[in-house]
């Protein structure tokens, strides 16, 4: 059985040593020093998941996530030793999925990436082809280019928005609560309060109304959260 492949990307020699040690038992690891290195890695062999460190001398960790989101959405695990709230807030809107403050515990940072490497494989594979769009009635998603089209113009969304409709339809099985929002979106709780979940929400809902989409494809779950609603269901 095949295991999951990791890119550690750090600087560091010492770091990208205590990193290969303690997830080989684990996953397959393989090491970049720096960004340039990273992105010929990325562009020819496929990864589960990225380990990035924030702090690097030619190209830091927040352009070297950026520029990977141009190519792939592989999931992104930032390590720092900056906590502060701005700094996480960036590595988000850059598109990493989670973010762990060096000193950190080498369980939980597993913990961490099997839960990421997890979530970016759950997907359903109703109305999805095999390029990579997924097509519900006047609704199409292109998740390689993340683009949300409405009868073919395209949606004007964040990439928080994107990853709400996105998440939710992937999974249309689901209830997802705030909180499990918050953790599959943001990564972590203590970066926005809860009731950004609802917020985005609202402004999704309120963007799919304006371009006159023929359904409402979030469906409140009333005392749980939100799931995925199918052009078919009631309103």
């Amino acid at each position: 059985m095949n295991r999951e492949k990791v890119l550690v990307i750090d600087d560091e020699w010492n770091m990208r040593n205590l990193l290969k040690i303690h997830l080989s038992p684990q996953f397959e690891v393989k090491e970049a020093t720096g960004g340039e290195e990273a992105f010929s890695f990325l562009k020819t062999e496929k990864f589960d998941l990225v380990i990035l460190d924030l702090m690097m001398p030619e190209m830091d960790g927040w352009e070297v996530c950026k520029e990977i989101r141009d190519f792939s959405q592989v999931p992104i695990l930032m390590l720092t030793a900056r906590g502060d709230i701005k700094d996480k807030v960036q590595g988000f809107s850059v598109g990493a999925d989670d973010y762990l403050v060096k000193p950190f515990n080498l369980e939980e940072l597993i913990v961490r990436s099997k839960a990421l490497i997890r979530r970016s494989m759950m997907s359903s594979d109703s109305h999805v082809n095999p390029d990579g769009f997924i097509e519900i009635s006047d609704l199409k998603i292109d998740q390689q280019g993340r683009q949300v089209y409405i009868k073919n113009h395209v949606l004007d969304l964040t990439p928080k928005e994107f990853d709400l409709i996105q998440l939710l339809v992937l999974n249309p099985n689901t209830v997802f609560t705030r909180d499990m929002l918050m953790d599959h979106i943001w990564g972590i709780h203590d970066v926005l309060d809860i009731r950004t979940v609802d917020s985005h929400v609202k402004n999704v809902r309120e963007k799919f109304r304006k371009s006159d989409l023929s359904f409402n494809p979030i469906k409140t779950v009333w005392g749980k959260g939100y799931k995925f609603q199918a052009p078919d269901e009631g309103q």
